[in-house]
């Protein structure tokens, strides 16, 4: 059988204002987790996915911290509308943003970058409380006001003086961040978390490598889920023609049938046949855009989130999975 990868009911216990946009969502919620792990949860009819910034080895709440986003539409549902006694939906923990077993005896470097915090002050967390690493932060965001867990960090550095290593980067006083502040947390020894808007990681990314920083020491959580109002015909169109191949795909009780497109995954098939099929991060991470082959076979460029025994029956994360047979049937199941 598969792993229960449903929606289950978490209630709120409390809301906290962590600064003018941005909250943390205490829930009555019992689920083992790892630090760096994210809920999904099914909101207006959307699914989004947000980090934990509760760590399993401090806290004794489950803690997501959401930004609102300008226009958002659950971001901002979750800010104006929840309460604390409110029930959200969620499926059960996924992610690999986490502490790996093997490098207990490893420095752990991280650059966050707005709301990009928020899993790896879980991560920090666990790391200070578990093992004897050392730990390097840098924190960005615009301004003071905007930063995130800003008097936790610094009271988590008092508590452990010459273990944690903090730097505070404000846009406004400090420009934006450059190479040079990347670099001087750098230890090629270290493992590297990085997390927060696209151009910040692409620089921070950038910058480690350049560094001679091995690609498997860095760890790169990205979230970009389109936006609501998104349609299967903004879907950019394929560079090549269809190849000699079909995409079937099954989903509330109608099949369609696309021809295949080079490069182009089972998700990106299905919205193209006219289906809005459900999916999350997009990462292969979460689960939440699984279906089942019932006919032909696809390869995924990632999965995180399936086990061997679903993977056996025939599932796949569309997300990531792309055909490798002429003719390929994929069910989405209620």
């Amino acid at each position: 059988m598969a792993r229960d990868h449903g929606f289950h009911p978490v209630r709120i216990t409390r809301v906290v204002d962590e600064t003018p946009d941005t909250r943390t969502f205490a829930l009555d919620a019992h689920f083992p987790y790892l630090a760096g792990q994210f809920l999904t949860f099914k909101v207006c009819g959307t699914l989004r996915s947000y980090s934990m910034s509760s760590s399993p080895d401090t806290d004794e709440e489950v803690c997501v911290t959401v930004k609102r986003v300008p226009g958002g539409l659950v971001s901002g549902w979750m800010h104006e509308r929840l309460r604390p006694g409110d029930t959200l939906e969620a499926a059960l923990p996924g992610g690999s943003f986490c502490l790996r077993e093997d490098a207990a005896d490893r420095p752990l470097v991280a650059y966050a970058g707005g709301s990009g915090i928020t899993p790896v002050y879980s991560l920090v967390k666990s790391a200070l409380a578990t093992t004897r690493r050392d730990v390097r932060l840098l924190t960005a965001h615009q301004n003071a006001g905007a930063a995130i867990f800003r008097p936790a960090l610094d009271a988590l550095a008092a508590r452990h003086p010459g273990r944690l290593g903090l730097r505070h980067h404000f846009d406004d006083r400090d420009g934006l961040v450059t190479e040079e502040e990347i670099r001087a947390l750098a230890d090629e020894g270290a493992d590297f978390y990085v997390c927060g808007p696209e151009p910040f990681m692409a620089l921070v990314e950038r910058t480690l490598a350049a560094h001679r920083v091995p690609p498997e020491r860095i760890l790169i959580e990205r979230f970009t889920p389109a936006a609501p109002e998104a349609t299967p015909q903004e879907t950019p169109p394929a560079p090549q023609g269809p190849l000699a191949g079909t995409v079937t795909v099954g989903l509330r009780g109608q099949r369609r049938t696309v021809p295949q497109r080079p490069g182009e995954t089972l998700l990106q098939s299905a919205r193209r046949a006219g289906f809005t099929p459900p999916f999350s991060c997009e990462s292969g991470d979460c689960a939440t855009c699984m279906a089942r082959l019932t006919g032909g076979e696809a390869k995924m460029r990632a999965n995180n989130a399936l086990d061997a025994d679903e993977v056996a029956e025939g599932y796949v994360l569309t997300c990531q999975a792309e055909p490798t047979t002429p003719d390929v049937t994929v069910l989405y199941e209620d």
